[in-house]
């Protein structure tokens, strides 16, 4: 049975979503905008875009995709930057709408404009 939204807001994000019975279940450490040789890119889209392709490694890895997703918290540096997160977030995960948190809070390496862990169920 596919993971359900409920309340769903039509912003990439549902106020819960449901999980009947679930057969995996993966709980994605923080991932933060470094590539696999260490870069971080300047740009916060630049840099949201690399955390959920990270998001998307890590799901890849375990046999999941990005559907999957069922709760998202988002650690973001500066209130700036939430209409770009938003806006990213729309981009890669489309209609899907998993549970969101959103926290302004200071983030481990001042270089890093964000980070994003999650929990997946199929």
């Amino acid at each position: 049975m596919p993971n359900k939204a409920i309340n769903s807001s039509g912003l990439s994000y549902a106020q819960a979503c449901l999980v009947e019975r679930p057969s995996k279940l993966l709980f994605i450490s923080g991932q933060v905008p470094e590539d696999a040789a260490g870069k971080v890119p300047q740009r916060f889209e630049d840099q949201c875009r690399l955390v959920w392709h990270n998001i998307e490694s890590q799901l890849s890895a375990a046999g999941m995709k990005l559907t999957d997703l069922v709760k998202v918290t988002v650690f973001l540096s500066d209130r700036q930057y939430r209409a770009a997160n938003a806006a990213v977030r729309k981009e890669i995960l489309g209609d899907h709408t998993p549970a969101l948190t959103i926290i302004i809070t200071g983030i481990y390496d001042a270089e890093w404009l964000l980070e994003i862990e999650a929990i997946a169920a199929v």
